[in-house]
């Protein structure tokens, strides 16, 4: 399989997200390759980049698209930044399998 921006770690998943704010709708635009060789996941959303808007409206938007609770994902790098690493606590090996999953319908 190719490059995921998905983690494992020992209690749930990092996702690597690069998100643009103040975009005409809030959506996910599949995933995107890094100068680095990485792989990030791309979203959009309306909300500014202000007061941690931008990343509550990412949050929003990931937790119904993957169906997990918002508590469950936090924002644990990047928080000012346009690249961000999301924490998503559970059980890694679950949470992988059914993002792996999802990710493959987007290619």
């Amino acid at each position: 399989m190719t490059a995921s921006p998905v983690t494992t770690v020992a209690d749930g998943v990092r996702v690597r997200v690069r998100l643009t704010p103040k975009a005409a709708r809030d959506r996910i635009d599949g995933l995107a390759a890094e100068a680095d060789g990485g792989v990030v996941l791309k979203a959009s959303v309306t909300a500014v980049p202000e007061d941690g808007k931008a990343n509550a409206a990412l949050i929003k938007l990931l937790s119904k698209e993957w169906r997990l609770p918002k508590s469950a994902m936090d924002v644990v790098q990047g928080a000012t930044d346009r690249r961000k690493v999301l924490h998503i606590t559970g059980e890694p090996g679950d949470l992988l399998a059914r993002l792996e999953e999802w990710m493959a319908k987007l290619t």
